[in-house]
Order: structure tokens, then sequence, then C-alpha cells
């Protein structure tokens, strides 16, 4: 391993909040090693001060021994319920991660993605700048609680200026930064850490501080004169945007919404192929389904001679197989996009989409495809017969005669 020298972010800390253009250099390098751990699809899952080295070359991100690969891999039971528990809290948890920098997502028990990564950066980002942590609590349990539904106070009520510095107006910005990625809601949050690093070097490169202190009489002065300036123009601006919009929405009424088409490819899974196993017969076509918010697509992909459910959800760039649903056919999904069902091995299954195992739903022989209406009810084709059967999921499956 290699041998550094310094001290890291939670012993410098453990003196106080850094000043702002040591933690913004900080924040940046973290984002950047974050960039590259994610571009080569790893998350790190434990983000926080102890994993972040501070040397004379600059702030180096350490221990990726709870780290993974959003590689598609068979899950495998037991390893990712092991949490690792800071000096703070000694408990015996469930979770993943180390409780002050879990997101909400961890703490559920959801799968984490590199935006788990940049809400555990939002709280790293926090306590340089403040000295504070994020999010508090006296018990393990009301700090969960506070990670799920409280909202830190914004930093720049918080700021201390080291000794001799100079106003930082920015700091606003980054209330911003922070408060989005400590967003609850992973898709409200930066979804990249590449953007997140652009915004910091942004905030570096002196463009927010679009403010600056005041230096005297004559220029609190010009500051007026030009206030009235800016005032007179943005009022003219206004009437013609005003002016405008009336024109715009007038338009919009007399012309009929258009939908744009989204292209898109997916290819197979590394070593699958799409097609029925080689020497298998006839094969079956290519099934695909997309989830009813849009958000996940469920296709079905030869695998080691056998055909397999494989999930893609947007935003990332590889599927992941669906474990249990060997010999799996014809996916569609669950009305709120949190279920996918699918016919394997004589049986009509589903799954959740956050993982966990297939659940039985009832017998299906042959089952050649389905949907899943609004008040729990599927219909599908139990066999090749062409008859469709209505069945009523739940503790049981019904026939459809029960509910005559």
């Amino acid at each position: 391993m290699e041998f550094l020298e310094g001290q890291t972010l939670a012993q410098r800390l453990a003196g106080g909040a850094l000043p702002f253009d040591q933690a913004l250099q900080y924040s940046i390098q973290v984002a950047d090693a974050l960039d590259k751990a994610h571009r080569s699809s790893i998350v790190h899952r434990d983000l926080k001060p102890a994993n972040v080295m501070l040397t004379k070359a600059g702030a180096k991100l350490l221990d990726f021994g709870l780290a993974k690969t959003t590689a598609p891999v068979v899950a495998a039971s037991g390893l990712s319920m092991m949490p690792t528990t800071p000096p703070g809290v000694t408990a015996q948890g469930t979770i993943l991660g180390t409780f002050q920098y879990m997101a909400p997502e961890q703490i559920e028990g959801l799968e984490a993605d590199a935006r788990t990564d940049i809400f555990a950066f939002g709280a790293l980002l926090f306590e340089m700048l403040t000295g504070k942590t994020a999010f508090e609590g006296k018990t393990r349990a009301r700090l969960l609680g506070a990670i799920l539904k409280d909202e830190p106070p914004p930093v720049s009520t918080l700021f201390q200026r080291a000794e001799g510095e100079r106003p930082r107006p920015d700091i606003q910005t980054m209330d911003r930064i922070i408060s989005t990625c400590l967003a609850k809601d992973p898709d409200d949050r930066w979804q990249s850490a590449r953007d997140l690093l652009r915004e910091l070097k942004w905030v570096a490169s002196g463009a927010a501080s679009d403010v600056t202190p005041d230096a005297g009489p004559a220029k609190a002065g010009r500051h007026v004169r030009h206030a009235r300036v800016a005032w007179a123009v943005a009022s003219v601006l206004g009437i013609a945007l005003v002016a405008a919009a009336v024109i715009a929405v007038r338009h919009l009424r007399e012309t009929p919404p258009r939908a744009d088409a989204i292209q898109f490819t997916i290819p197979a899974p590394e070593n699958s192929h799409f097609g029925g196993p080689p020497g298998g017969g006839t094969g079956t076509a290519t099934q695909l389904a997309v989830s009813p918010d849009g958000r996940h697509i469920a296709f079905v992909a030869t695998s080691q001679d056998t055909f397999v459910v494989w999930l893609r959800s947007a935003g990332m760039l590889v599927a992941r197989p669906i474990p249990g649903s060997e010999d799996g056919s014809f996916p569609f999904w669950s009305p709120d996009s949190r279920f996918v069902a699918f016919f394997a091995r004589g049986k009509l299954k589903k799954v959740l989409v956050t993982g966990g195992p297939p659940i039985v739903l009832c017998d299906a022989p042959a089952g050649r495809g389905g949907t899943w209406n609004a008040d729990n009810s599927i219909v599908f084709a139990p066999a090749s017969t062409g008859v469709l059967q209505t069945r009523v999921w739940g503790r049981r499956c019904a026939d459809a005669s029960d509910h005559a």
C-alpha cells in the first residue's frame, strides 16, 4: 500500500472548521476521486472524514473496503448487511456504511449507486465549512431519523471565517451545492460526480462571487446609480416578457402538443446474447418491457444457455440479472413500477425492482404474456391455448371463476 504522510480529515476537523479556500480545494480533489471511481463502475459507500487523507499533495480518498462495483453480479447474501460503526455510535446494525454519512436509501436498505456517494459528499463538505456534522442525534435511532426527515441549516448561517480572511459572498452558492447533494430523493441530487466537480470548479474560479464588499462612499454611490439603471432596464424587459408570455400561451393553446421520440440502444449484457440458446430449437423473439414511470427496462437475454430476465435502470450503463429468473420470459410491470412480473418454470412470479427473491404468484404452465391492472389483478395467458384468464395476486392466486 502507498505510504502517506499527513493526517486524516477527521483529525483536522477536531480542531474546527477549515478556511473556505482550503475546504473548496479539498472538496474538488475528493469530487475528482469520486468521479474517477464512478467512471470505473465503483461506488465507495463509506465516504467520511476518516477516509480522506490530507497530504502535502492534497486530499486523497482512501478505504474502498466497502466499495462495490455497479457491474451486473448475482447478489450475495449477508455481506451487504454488515455495518461499519463509528466511535460515536457503538451499536450493531443491519445497514451498510457509517451512520452520520448514510444516504436515506442506505438506511432503508435499498441499492446504493453513485448518488449515494454524492449524499455523503454533501455531509462531508458541510462539516468542512462549519466544523459540525450535517445530521445529529443522541441515539442511533434519532440520528437515522434526522437523516430521513430533517434538513441541515444553511452553511451561510454557520460559516465562520478564519482570522484575516476576506468575506466570502460565494458561500451562498455552497448552500445550493450542499442542499442539492443532501436531497432525500436521489433523483433530486447531482446525478454524477462530474457535474458536482464542474460546479465546485466554477465556484473556485470566482464566477460565483458576483458581489464584493463595499469599498467606501464613492463605490456605494456607483452601486446606487447602477441599481437604478438596472431596475429601469428590468422594468422594460419585464413588460416585454409578459407580452411574449401572453403570445406564447395563446400559441400553445392553438397548437397541439408534440411528443418527441427518444431513441436509445440496449446491447446484450456481457457473456450473453439475445435470442434462444444455441441448438435449442426455434428460440424466441427478444422480449422487452419499459416500466410505467419510464425509469426501468426489463428484458430477456440468454446467459450460459439459459434465458434470464435482466433489469436496467435509467442513467445506468449496465444491466443486472434478476436472481431466480432463470428460464424467465415475457416480463411485464406493476402499475406503480415497483415490481416486475415474469414467467419461469411453469410459474408466474414477481420481484421487487430494489432487490430480493422472486415470489411465486400462481401456476402458469406455459405463460405467454400478461398485464398488471391498477386494481392489482393480472390478466395473462397461462398456456399457448390463447385463452386469457384473470388471477388476483396477493397471499394467493384465485381463479377468475371465484370472482364472477
